[in-house]
């Protein structure tokens, strides 16, 4: 069975780091896109980062432009999210998600459960 697990998230304080894992089984992440999402209390879901089969990334939010890098490990069948300079505005439900096509297209069939990411002092 296609799954991704999430994990590496928890409780920073302000301009702390966390990095984020999300971890395929049952199939190979090296033929798909994986793309980063998060979802705060009371709104809506939002696209962080996304990552093509051939490395390229795709960055939806200006606020995480240069503070968020998504990268992958094919060989761990695991890409990864390393966030920086966390703020409190980065608290959210973070998912990772499979997209059908080599690219970003946002066709995103497979989801993880999702990993909690609370930004406070």
């Amino acid at each position: 069975q296609s799954q991704l697990v999430e994990s590496g998230g928890g409780l920073v304080q302000p301009g702390g780091s966390l990095r984020l894992s999300c971890a395929a089984s049952g199939f190979r992440l090296a033929y798909y896109s994986i793309g980063w999402f998060r979802q705060a209390p009371g709104k809506e879901r939002e696209g962080v980062s996304c990552i093509s089969i051939n490395g390229a990334t795709t960055n939806y939010a200006d606020s995480e432009k240069g503070r968020f890098t998504t990268s992958r490990d094919n060989t761990k069948n695991t890409v990864y999210l390393q966030m920086n300079s966390l703020q409190p505005g980065d608290t959210a439900i973070y998912y990772c998600a499979r997209d059908r096509s080599a690219g970003c297209s946002g066709s995103f069939e497979v989801w993880g459960q999702g990993t909690q990411v609370t930004v406070s002092s």
